[in-house]
């Protein structure tokens, strides 16, 4: 059981950084959409060895998390990052539930947000619309997983 100041983090190993990953995802996951988000996701099986060596070390990690803001809709590096920075802080918040079921399932899960709203939201309204947003990846990684049909 990890402590309690290590249960809330999001590290370094915990963000979605790759190119190569970020591509995958893109290419090959698949998306839904909860509110101004549209969430990016794929699983993998824990067993896969097409990454590099220094790739392989952040494959341990059961859950990678991205965000990203359109440039389009928000002109001001301030209020993209502000949204960004909003998201990452709900998500570190809500995110344990989702990464005990993944790592319980023995898979690797790679979720990307992408905000598509206009205009500038709050921290409540982010937190609401990324808890359900967990709610229906998990249903999601539930549904992919054979042990639990």
């Amino acid at each position: 059981m990890l402590s309690v100041s290590k249960q809330f983090t999001l590290g370094k190993n915990e963000r979605l950084k790759s190119r190569k990953q970020i591509e995958k995802l893109f290419g090959e996951g698949k998306s839904f959409v909860v509110g101004p988000f549209r969430i990016y996701y794929l699983t993998q099986g824990m067993l896969n060895s097409q990454y590099s060596p220094k790739e392989s070390f952040r494959t341990m990690f059961n859950v990678q998390f991205g965000v990203g803001v359109s440039a389009k809709n928000f002109k001001r590096a301030v209020d993209r990052n502000r949204i960004k920075r909003l998201t990452r802080e709900a998500w570190r918040l809500q995110k344990n539930a989702l990464k005990e079921l993944v790592r319980g399932s023995n898979k690797q899960l790679h979720v990307f947000f992408i905000y598509t709203g206009k205009e500038l939201p709050d921290f409540v309204t982010v937190k609401d619309k990324v808890a359900v947003a967990l709610k229906k990846l998990s249903a999601k990684v539930n549904e992919n997983d054979p042990a639990n049909s």
